[in-house]
């Protein structure tokens, strides 16, 4: 670490400050936001002031995975693709078994929705 900050500058060995807004600009309806993060760091926030500027604050619903809320996301996801709204599924690693049914989900989304 030293020797790439010394050679080549700070910046190549600190991660770049998140911009949820711009992230959003890469995705589609095809492409959601998937959000890998590391310990200590909540983007929960970030997401609620950027779908209140964005005029999604009512629009936006959130569960936290696991002990079989795998179902109730993927109603909130089926409700959310006819309503234009946005779903935030949080703590996905505590439902790993059910990542297989949100991969599934995910695949069947069509530009027409």
């Amino acid at each position: 670490v030293e020797y790439v900050t010394t050679e080549m500058g700070r910046k190549f060995v600190e991660p770049p400050t998140f911009d949820i807004a711009l992230s959003y600009e890469d995705s589609t309806k095809m492409t959601p936001l998937i959000f890998v993060l590391s310990a200590g760091s909540d983007p929960v926030a970030d997401m609620l002031v950027f779908a209140e500027d964005m005029g999604m604050a009512s629009k936006l619903e959130s569960i936290s995975l696991g002990q079989g809320q795998g179902p109730k996301a993927a109603r909130l996801i089926e409700e959310a693709k006819g309503k234009g709204s946005w779903v935030l599924l949080q703590n996905c690693h505590l439902a790993i078994s059910w990542m297989p049914e949100l991969e599934r989900i995910t695949e069947q989304f069509t530009p027409e929705l």
